[in-house]
C-alpha cells in the first residue's frame, strides 16, 4: 500500500511540475503566481501548497528540467563515435529550436534569480558545468582522433563555447536571430578553434522536440 501511495505521489508531482511550466511560459517568472499553477493543474491552491511553496516548486521544475536538457544533450552526443559528429550534434542540440522553445526558455526565465539566491546560483552553476564537461569530452577525444587541433585547452574552449550559446539564445529568445543563424556563428566559432569544417547546419531542429 505504501509503495502504490509513493508512486501515485511521484506521479502527480510531475503533473505539477509540468502545470508549473505551463504557467510560467504563459506568464513568465517574475509574474508567477499560485493560482496560475493551481489552474494549470486543475486542483485548488491548498492542493498545490501539500507539495511545497511556489519558490520551492519553481526551483524542482527548474532542476528537473536542467536534468532533461543535459540528458538530452548528452544522448544526442553518445549516438556518434567520431568526434566531428559529436561536436554537430553537441551545436545542434544545444541551440532552441525558436522563441518558442519552452525548455529552453524556462532554463533563462530562472536565470535572473542567480545575482541574489545562492541556491539557484548552484543550480545555475550545475548546468553550465554539465554542458562544459560535455564539450571537453568532445573535443578532447576529436584532438585524440586527429580530427582537431587545438591551440587552447578543451576546458577554456569548452567554456567559450557555451558562454556563447548563452549569449546568442537569449538573441534567438527573443526573436532577433534565427536558428540558422545561431547555429552559423557556432559553427564558425567551432572552425576557427578546431580547424575542422562542420557540415551544413541544420536548421530543423533537434530530432526530438524540447
Amino acid at each position: 500500500m505504501a509503495g502504490r501511495k509513493s508512486v501515485g505521489k511521484e506521479a502527480r508531482r510531475a503533473e505539477l511540475g509540468k502545470a508549473v511550466e505551463q504557467a510560467m511560459a504563459a506568464r513568465g517568472l517574475e509574474g508567477l503566481r499560485l493560482r496560475d499553477v493551481a489552474e494549470a493543474a486543475g486542483i485548488t491552491p491548498a492542493a498545490v501548497l501539500y507539495y511545497g511553496d511556489l519558490d520551492e516548486l519553481v526551483r524542482t521544475t527548474y532542476r528537473q528540467a536542467i536534468e532533461r536538457y543535459s540528458q538530452e544533450r548528452e544522448e544526442a552526443v553518445s549516438r556518434f563515435t567520431d568526434a566531428r559528429d559529436q561536436l554537430r550534434a553537441c551545436i545542434d542540440r544545444g541551440v532552441a529550436t525558436g522563441p518558442d522553445d519552452t525548455l529552453t526558455r524556462l532554463l533563462f526565465e530562472y536565470w535572473p534569480r542567480c545575482l541574489r539566491d545562492a541556491r539557484a546560483a548552484v543550480l545555475d552553476s550545475s548546468l553550465t558545468e554539465r554542458q562544459i564537461a560535455v564539450y571537453v569530452a568532445v573535443l578532447t577525444l576529436g584532438q585524440a582522433q586527429g580530427h582537431f587541433t587545438l591551440e587552447d585547452p578543451p576546458r577554456l574552449l569548452a567554456a567559450s563555447f557555451v558562454a556563447l550559446e548563452d549569449g546568442y539564445q537569449m538573441e534567438l529568445l527573443a526573436g532577433r536571430r534565427t536558428r540558422t543563424e545561431v547555429l552559423t556563428a557556432l559553427h564558425a566559432y567551432a572552425r576557427a578553434v578546431t580547424g575542422h569544417t562542420l557540415a551544413r547546419p541544420d536548421s530543423a531542429g533537434p530530432a526530438s522536440g524540447s
